[in-house]
């Protein structure tokens, strides 16, 4: 077992230090997912009322999830304790979060369904290519990420914005913008303030 904790681990990864392979640190990530997918598994496996959901969220994340978050499952993380959903978030199904490097999600945010949020990733050296370098994802406030949208480690997407489905967003979006494509590029303004 791994003598990184909790927080020793999250100030690691919150400073962006690299995860080195076989490391406790990764040791620590590892046991920890393993704990997500049980906590998934019972999210994922059968029916959940509203309240369930959350509740298991709330496990998931080891904080509380607001009771106007609305989840529909199914739903995938691999980590869970790096992740912050604000406020009237909703999270359609099929939603897949690489939470390590952190995830935060701003009040009022739509993510369509089959969006992929990741915040890993691996050396470009082979011979280090289990290391990990973590960047942190951020979405603003009552942003709304199409279907199928996938956002990279690093990237923050500021209040307002409008991601097209199936955008892959590789760089900054800027608040009150719509982006999409591949790679994402801003299109124009939405014409509102969030």
């Amino acid at each position: 077992m791994s003598a990184v904790t909790l927080e020793e681990f999250l100030d690691h990864v919150n400073r962006g230090r690299l995860i080195e392979g076989g490391s406790e640190a990764h040791e620590f990530m590892h046991a920890a997912s393993q704990e997500a997918m049980r906590t998934l598994a019972e999210l994922n496996g059968a029916y959940r009322t509203p309240d369930e959901v959350r509740a298991l969220l709330s496990r998931l994340t080891g904080r509380e999830v607001p009771g106007s978050v609305t989840v529909f499952p199914p739903f995938y993380s691999e980590f869970g304790k790096n992740l912050t959903v604000g406020e009237g978030v909703f999270i359609n199904m099929g939603c897949r979060f690489q939470d390590t490097g952190g995830i935060t999600i701003g009040d009022g945010t739509l993510i369509g369904h089959g969006s992929t949020l990741t915040t890993l990733n691996h050396s470009m050296d082979p011979a280090r290519r289990a290391d990990m370098e973590p960047a942190p994802v951020v979405i603003g406030r009552n942003v709304w990420l199409g279907a199928g949208v996938t956002v990279v480690p690093g990237v923050t997407i500021g209040d307002g914005a409008v991601i097209g489905a199936g955008a892959v967003v590789t760089k900054d979006v800027p608040a009150d913008t719509v982006a999409a494509g591949v790679p994402a590029r801003a299109i124009r303004p939405t014409g509102f303030t969030a």
